[in-house]
């Protein structure tokens, strides 16, 4: 009998200690570890502005396309900007015309006797042809402006990536430098993992990192940055250009979170990355 109480007080005593190791673990790993369910899948989103302004006569794009650099992505109407290119055409050409006959001039007064042709007659002729000669070069320079913008009527994707959230259509107006369209970078993919600083001091550049997709995919990579500040709610400015610093009460303080920057280093087969959805980073040996 009493080796029977005896063992199951060892017992008892043993499943005690075991929950307090494990309760402690659990605390240390929750607390200490550099981990953190606040992760973020981001992504460079490029947007597409065309470069000159007109209405849309060709968009060749479905929403949530995979689209290739070079590949086009919408055309505008280039008829004014053919007429321009035909315009600056026959403007070289006048010019060009010009600046020969003010060059023969030039050259016949140069040729005719002191007695004919005053000094101040063959400068002119002279300053005449070089004036014709500059306005040849400025003539040739509006030409290639045009020839740049009826080329620039049809735009082109500046990398391989999904167009998203497309609202154009044909028919629609597109004004130069607005965005008419944007494609995620499918090759830049990163996790934005968002640390509590008590957890900072164990986050290390080029630490391996686990990440973990509320989809259920898993992913590995590496601590590529952390950043070095985040906005100081607390300490907005006044009208005064002073700190407006308000009186707290608190009894407990939260610790902030800090944004590390997490690189992918491979995405498995299967796995579909969207820029903004959450995930779980762990940091070190899983």
């Amino acid at each position: 009998m009493l080796i029977r109480k005896l063992v199951g007080f060892v017992m008892t005593m043993a499943i005690f200690a075991a929950a307090l190791v494990i309760g402690r673990m659990l605390w240390v790993h929750y607390m200490n570890d550099p981990w953190t369910r606040d992760g973020r899948v981001r992504a460079d989103v490029v947007n597409v502005a065309p470069d000159v302004s007109g209405a849309v006569v060709q968009m060749p794009l479905h929403d949530n396309q995979f689209v290739k650099k070079g590949d086009l992505l919408l055309e505008i109407d280039p008829s004014h900007y053919q007429i321009a290119v035909e315009q600056a055409q026959a403007n070289v050409a006048a010019r060009a015309a010009e600046l020969r006959m003010r060059r023969a001039d030039a050259a016949r007064r140069a040729d005719m006797d002191a007695l004919v042709v005053s000094k101040e007659a063959r400068e002119n002729s002279m300053q005449t042809a070089s004036t014709a000669e500059a306005q040849l070069q400025q003539a040739n320079a509006a030409l290639d402006a045009a020839k740049l913008n009826l080329e620039r009527t049809k735009v082109f994707s500046p990398v391989d990536g999904y167009v998203t959230n497309l609202n154009v259509y044909r028919g629609d107006y597109a004004t130069a430098g607005a965005a008419k369209l944007a494609i995620v970078d499918s090759h830049s993919f990163w996790v934005y993992g968002y640390f509590e600083e008590t957890k900072l001091p164990h986050v290390k550049i080029g630490d391996k990192a686990h990440i973990r997709l509320m989809s259920g995919g898993e992913l590995t990579g590496h601590v590529e940055s952390i950043s070095r500040g985040i906005y100081d709610r607390d300490n907005p400015q006044s009208r005064e250009l002073l700190a407006d610093v308000n009186p707290t009460f608190n009894w407990v303080r939260l610790a902030q979170r800090v944004p590390v920057r997490v690189k992918i280093d491979d995405v498995p087969e299967g796995v579909l990355l969207a820029a903004g959805t959450t995930c779980t980073v762990v940091i070190g040996a899983m």
